[in-house]
């Protein structure tokens, strides 16, 4: 039954009040005099964003020529946290290769020493769970979960890395600075403008007011990592998603604690357990349990977490809530058992792979990373994705201003590339569970032996919005939190070090006024509480909701399922650091 005792909805009906080319993108520059110059301006500084940004300066730092010619910055980060890394959250195992090759000097051993990364993968396991008590391993390992080699990194700790590479070889990092528009002059990205900062609720100039400035650039790269609204605004107005298929998204809650034994190798589970099985549901997720040994405090460690496809049907589906009752299964009881959790965030990640991908060049401009849908979530593998497009960006820039290259020969290096290889090989592969897990379970096994062979041709997508939702019982399952195994939502928030300011104007869109199945949806699946719905509402039918803003920490999920996630000022959401 629907929340409104009529058909089901889908929050696609209700679209958010947003326009994101007459909003986000700006027509022509300010004068010389009112803005800031810069060579290649990066929006992002996360995994992607510094790739390019660290390779563009060692190919300037050969070529002072060029440099000079790129003025007194010829690299400047756009990062809207208070640091790098600060809203960078994955699991994560990385593959090292492209980390390696992008720092050569710099061994596997000293990055257990800049404490980013936490030990090779010797030993894995990957289990179905069929109950809420039994476990059963799959041997052998399915080639999309074979890790051995790999590392396990903490992103948020690489980003600040990477940070400190970047500043020594000349960059100029902006933090606590939202790129708030796209700026556009004669059919060419000419810079981004900087958000102001310093207004109120309503959007009034405080006593600490400062206007936003326009920077422009000779190259643009908008790596802002899960679909910011630059890119949003970028797809639009240069139309990248011409015959492409739409993204699709899934949504990843972490947590990491320290505990009393080592863990000694990688773990997956694909359920069923704790997500139902019935198509009905639409619910298709799976966990990881990462050992994080680190070496300079003797401290062990364990990440976990949690990932949903937000093309679920439940409305009451929720990845934080999963991810306390998944911690109530023996497996993960044994491992947590007298530990303590010391930190907690949430993330949203593209999913859609290969075929929707957007094109990634537009004059003056690229999109690397995430912002390209550059992920694998097969193998659960992004990161070495990032850091290769980042660096094929920087040397696509550098050939475009010293030779006069197009840009467009980016996107032909990443088709060459191992980005482009290995999502290539399983760009089929996840779009049969769009029709549920019994289903499209077979399909989705035989693509990833094939590796996209079969079945062949382009498998379509559709986006998470247009699911019909209702009001289901997923959420009577969820254990009742007792504030030292299993939390709940506004604690980990706490947890997640968020520094929004009280009276900051909302930078959350949606349509209050919606179906209860909508407005159900939203509570459940915000991992940090932002959405309420009044005690005294309508048990069907339309209901207002209430947008608690200040508690965001900018994970981008309700951008797929409905609303729009658009930067705040400067400086707020999330402080993560070793997730």
């Amino acid at each position: 039954m629907s929340g409104n005792g009529d058909r089901p909805h889908a929050p696609s009906e209700f679209p958010p009040p947003v326009d994101s080319v007459a909003e986000f993108v700006k027509r022509g520059l300010d004068p010389e005099d009112e803005r800031i110059e810069v060579g290649v301006a990066i929006v992002g500084g996360g995994t992607a964003g510094l790739s390019c940004a660290n390779r563009l300066l060692q190919l300037l730092a050969d070529d002072p020529e060029m440099t000079e010619r790129l003025g007194e910055v010829p690299v400047a980060v756009l990062e809207k946290a208070k640091t790098c890394g600060a809203h960078n959250l994955s699991g994560a195992v990385m593959r090292p290769g492209p980390l390696l090759e992008l720092f050569p000097e710099i061994s596997r051993e000293d990055w257990r020493k800049e404490r980013f990364a936490f030990g090779e993968v010797r030993k894995e396991a990957v289990y179905a769970l069929p109950t809420a008590s039994t476990k059963l391993k799959l041997i052998p390992t399915p080639p999309n979960f074979r890790n051995h080699g790999n590392e396990v990194v903490s992103v948020a700790a690489l980003a600040r890395f990477q940070q400190r590479l970047a500043e020594e070889g000349g960059a100029y990092i902006l933090t606590e600075t939202a790129a708030a528009q796209l700026i556009v002059q004669d059919g060419s990205v000419a810079g981004v403008r900087s958000g102001d900062k310093g207004r109120g609720k309503e959007g009034e100039e405080l006593r600490n007011f400062e206007p936003g400035t326009d920077i422009k650039a000779a190259v643009t790269v908008l790596a802002e990592g899960c679909w910011g609204h630059l890119t949003g605004a970028a797809i639009r107005e240069f139309d990248l998603g011409a015959d492409r298929e739409p993204q699709v998204w899934e949504l990843g809650v972490k947590e990491v604690w320290r505990v009393r034994k080592p863990l000694d190798r990688v773990i997956h589970t694909v359920g069923p357990w704790p997500l139902k099985l019935s198509a009905r549901y639409a619910q298709i997720g799976g966990t990881w349990i990462y050992p994080m040994r680190d070496e300079t405090t003797g401290e062990d460690l364990v990440s976990i977490g949690f990932v949903v496809d937000l093309e679920y049907a439940d409305a009451t589906t929720s990845a934080h809530d999963l991810l306390q009752l998944f911690k109530t299964h023996p497996l993960v009881r044994e491992i947590l058992d007298g530990g303590e959790r010391v930190a907690w965030g949430a993330k949203a990640l593209p999913g859609g792979g290969y075929w929707s991908m957007p094109k990634l060049s537009m004059p003056g401009a690229l999109l690397a990373g995430d912002a390209g849908g550059m992920v694998d979530t097969v193998a659960l593998k992004g990161v070495h994705h990032c850091i290769q497009s980042g660096k094929l960006a920087a040397e696509a820039i550098y050939a475009h201003l010293k030779q006069g290259v197009p840009l467009e020969r980016y996107e032909q290096l990443i088709e060459r590339s191992s980005v482009g290889r290995e999502l290539w090989e399983v760009r089929n592969t996840r779009q049969p569970f769009q029709k549920g897990l019994i289903r499209g379970g077979p399909g989705v096994t035989i693509a990833t032996l094939t590796k996209g062979r079969l079945p062949g041709g382009r498998l379509a997508w559709h986006r998470n919005d247009e699911q019909p939702l209702f009001v289901g019982d997923t959420s009577k399952s969820y254990p009742k939190p007792d504030g030292k195994y299993t939390f709940d939502k506004l604690s980990s928030v706490y947890v997640s070090g968020n520094a929004t300011r009280d009276d900051a104007p909302n930078h959350i869109r949606i349509e209050r006024h919606v179906p209860r199945e909508i407005a159900e949806a939203w509570r459940w699946m915000c991992p940090a509480g932002v959405y309420e719905i009044p005690d005294d509402a309508p048990a069907s039918g339309p209901v207002d909701v209430t947008v608690n803003y200040t508690n965001c920490v900018q994970c981008g999920a309700i951008t797929a399922k409905g609303g729009r996630l658009t930067p705040p000022e400067g400086g707020d959401g999330p402080l993560y650091t070793i997730t």
